[in-house]
């Protein structure tokens, strides 16, 4: 089965679970012995991802994109120019510097992608419709989120092949971009939904969410967890010595970092834990540093900036080695997320959780018996939770162990892999 994965790149700057999920399938998929091509949208995948784009082109080029939405001219630029454009090294420093626009300064150009081929993106969409077309024709299309789903209507009229599209986040990407734009969006995506032959959401959370917002029947909706690429090597007991909070996610308001960073300023005011450590790691984009250096700020003005490290490399071996370093994770998401790959790859190297009693994280916690849960709207909840663990060391490792133990046996990519193989097999004609 020839499958083609379009899936847009973050630019290697930040820890992106969508992106890091969509790569590691393809890996999988190959392993499995199906025909995966996973084709960049925006940006390339940099570092230790490369890997699964070969040399494939990149479509929709950020710069490009950007450049076609506010200069006319440009909608008709020569091919060399748009290759220019598109050059790797020249996509990389745009990514990072993604974030620098906020989601409603962008609210116009989603919009835009929404339209299609009726946009100022025509010429991209046929550019890509032809390659697919010529060089892939692939047997299913597997689009990466929904704000991509314009590429269903286009391909499903000019290539005979099945669309599947994943659900994971998109809302609160919509939502930031406030009306008009954001109701115009979740419109358009309505629209265009009538031309995916099936959903995949990365949980029942998000996919009865979705179904409302969209107003598409739930049942068109699969639930089909991210799997995370299990290390067989294993590790050691997680450790105490000196016991060691640890932040795995973008560093920036959104994710709670600021959170977290509140939450060790009261631990570390108790005797039991004056040698607590706070690790963080994921990386931010330009737009993140003022709130990345505020939160800094306020950690050394009360005393306890040399307790804490912030680990710049998050590729797969280095987060390996850097949650094997943890006695707990918690990555505090205002509102929480639609799923949370962070929490699994803790959990493959026996680390607990502690998650906000919000969006995905009950689900993920209550199916793996990984971690704690602890409600986000009482003050001192979540630091009363990290403190839990931090003084019980056994109780810890037995949240590790039956963490480690569901995601080997449940939530491994392998066995995601064989999932959604039989997904996309009942699709085709």
């Amino acid at each position: 089965m020839k499958i083609c994965l379009l899936v847009p790149g973050s630019g290697g700057s930040f820890y992106c679970q969508n992106c890091l999920r969509d790569y590691s399938l393809v890996r999988a998929l190959r392993v499995a012995g199906e025909d995966a091509a996973m084709v960049p949208l925006y940006l390339p995948p940099f570092g230790d991802e490369a890997d699964t784009s070969e040399h494939l082109p990149v479509f929709f080029g950020g710069i490009s994109v950007y450049l076609r939405h506010h200069v006319a001219l440009l909608r008709r630029a020569p091919t060399w120019l748009d290759r220019l454009l598109d050059a790797p090294w020249l996509l990389k420093l745009a990514g990072a510097r993604e974030g620098s626009t906020n989601a409603a300064q962008l609210g116009p150009m989603a919009l835009e992608m929404l339209e299609g081929r009726h946009g100022f993106q025509k010429k991209e969409f046929d550019r890509l419709i032809n390659w697919l077309d010529r060089h892939e024709k692939p047997d299913v299309i597997h689009i990466s989120n929904a704000l991509l789903i314009a590429l269903a209507t286009e391909l499903r009229q000019a290539i005979d092949a099945p669309v599947v599209c994943s659900l994971q986040d998109e809302e609160p990407w919509v939502e930031a971009m406030g009306l008009p734009y954001s109701r115009a969006c979740w419109d358009a995506i309505a629209g265009h939904a009538p031309h995916v032959s099936r959903f995949i959401a990365t949980s029942g959370w998000y996919a009865d969410r979705m179904a409302g917002k969209i107003g598409i029947p739930r049942e068109k909706i699969d639930v089909l967890y991210p799997g995370v690429e299990i290390d067989e090597a294993g590790g050691g007991p997680i450790s105490f010595d000196p016991p060691t909070i640890g932040f795995l996610s973008r560093i920036n308001e959104a994710q709670g970092f600021d959170l977290l960073a509140d939450a060790f300023i009261d631990l570390k005011r108790d005797p039991a834990l004056e040698n607590l450590r706070l690790r963080a790691s994921g990386g931010c984009t330009h737009a993140d540093k003022p709130f990345f250096k505020a939160v800094m700020t306020r950690l050394g003005a009360h005393g306890v900036r040399d307790s804490v490290e912030i680990v710049p490399r998050f590729t797969k071996p280095e987060r390996r080695q850097f949650l094997r370093s943890l006695s707990v994770l918690s990555t505090p998401v205002r509102g929480g997320e639609a799923f949370g790959a962070q929490l699994l790859e803790a959990m493959a190297c026996g680390v607990p959780v502690v998650q906000p009693r919000a969006g995905a994280y009950p689900e993920i916690i209550e199916a793996t018996g990984g971690g704690l849960l602890y409600d986000a709207g009482t003050p001192g909840a979540l630091a009363g939770a990290l403190r839990s663990l931090l003084v019980d060391p056994q109780r810890a490792r037995a949240l590790g162990g039956a963490g480690r133990a569901a995601v080997r046996a449940r939530y491994n990519m392998a066995g995601t892999a064989d999932a959604m193989i039989r997904l996309y097999q009942s699709v085709l004609p």
